[in-house]
């Protein structure tokens, strides 16, 4: 499983937008159980559920299921959710590394009752309050299960009494990253709201600054968001270009036994070469699943 540049979040419930969801061309779908959800709509929500999710995967999707955050309401999601064709579950305002493993011990207890593969329904850590950020490292590293961690901004945001603005959730996003790459997880979200889903100059700006940080991917709220999301978290051409010749230099020199090379006035080692690899690595995948998509195959 690659990490998903674009995540769409569909209501379950609405029957037209799932239907239309596949052509978005979002790395991954996302049916939401959460928020989009009223409270008094929750149980057909998981009626619903099964059959978005069999169409979806039968049109080659990639599929996502955002769960609740009060345990009652979670437990009777996840009976419903831990089904064949799902690849993760979105858990919201994780509370502690504790919360997570509860989790992960009902999804296993359920994979194994119903002949799933352990351990092959992933998990998506959501960060949203103050206090779980003081936990984030035991959060990334709570369970093996777990795949990606993000922070939910507007959560956040409403958590730490600030506005959901980009300069304020800066140095809490750079921790959620730190705190996944330690941990050997994707760190995706945006460093910045994507309510403003009109604004796509703005929301380029944000999704940008999020890849800088070093977040592989975010969800989306509107199909407008989702070829933002896919053009500025693929690299450019200018960059894998760059990339490749930097490499050629680099390989070269290797190959005569030196373990440094200068490369456009500036000087490459391990490092930088690894780094340039992960970049091409990153470029080729997403093109390979970008034409998957287009030829109507499955998008992993």
């Amino acid at each position: 499983m690659k990490p998903w540049r674009s995540m769409l979040y569909v209501p379950v419930t609405v029957e037209r937008f799932v239907r239309k969801a596949p052509g978005v061309g979002a790395d991954a779908i996302q049916l939401d159980l959460e928020d989009s959800i009223l409270p008094s709509e929750k149980e057909a929500a998981r009626r619903a559920l099964p059959e978005a999710v069999a169409g979806l995967v039968g049109a080659g999707c990639d599929v996502l299921v955002r769960v609740n955050r009060p345990l009652r309401e979670l437990v009777r999601d996840l009976e419903v959710a831990v089904m064949p064709g799902v690849q993760a579950l979105a858990v919201p305002k994780v509370a502690s590394a504790d919360h997570l493993q509860l989790v992960d011990e009902v999804v296993s207890d359920l994979e194994a009752e119903r002949g799933l593969p352990a351990g092959g329904i992933r998990l998506i850590a959501m960060v949203e309050t103050a206090a779980a950020l003081l936990d984030v490292r035991g959060i990334a590293r709570a369970t093996r299960r777990a795949a990606a961690l993000t922070l939910g901004t507007e959560d956040f945001a409403l958590s730490a009494g600030v506005p959901p603005e980009t300069d304020l959730l800066l140095g809490a996003k750079q921790q959620v990253v730190y705190a996944a790459r330690a941990a050997g997880l994707w760190p995706l979200g945006l460093v910045g709201s994507v309510a403003g889903y009109r604004d796509l100059t703005e929301f380029r700006r944000i999704a940008r600054l999020s890849r800088r940080v070093g977040c592989l991917g975010a969800s989306a709220i509107h199909p407008a968001q989702v070829p933002v999301l896919n053009e500025e978290f693929t690299p450019s051409e200018k960059e894998v270009g760059r990339a490749r010749a930097l490499l050629e230099v680099y390989d070269d020199a290797a190959a005569r036994g030196s373990g440094a090379v200068s490369f456009e006035g500036t000087m490459v080692d391990d490092p930088v070469a690894r780094r340039a690899r992960a970049l091409v690595s990153a470029a080729e995948e997403f093109s390979a699943r970008d034409a998957r998509s287009r030829d109507g195959l499955p998008r992993g």
